[in-house]
């Protein structure tokens, strides 16, 4: 006995609204970039990009000068951790969310 002939649905979803992938307000630290120790942005050379490599979410810009995404950064510290020049540090998420209030 299949569900194949029984003539209805078991179950059915369609595409909605939602986060599609977006972080919310889950994240625990948010890294930022020291653009004064960072290779590309002080050389104003697409040069180094370890951070870009490395971070498994693709939310860090080749741009100069890089940039992080927000809306779809979890927080991991890969990008601060392979970073040589130590220019990304890891900051609480919730001391910015008080300075910004």
């Amino acid at each position: 006995m299949g569900t194949r002939t029984c003539g209805h649905k078991i179950s059915y979803s369609e595409p909605g609204p939602g986060d599609g992938g977006r972080t919310g307000s889950w994240r625990v630290l948010r890294p930022i970039i020291n653009l004064d120790r960072c290779t590309p942005a002080k050389r104003n050379t697409k040069a180094c990009f370890i951070c870009w490599l490395c971070c498994p979410d693709g939310v860090i810009s080749r741009s100069l000068p890089p940039t992080i995404n927000y809306q779809y950064c979890k927080g991991c510290g890969i990008c601060a951790e392979e970073c040589p020049m130590n220019a990304i540090e890891m900051v609480e998420e919730v001391s910015l969310i008080k300075e910004e209030k």
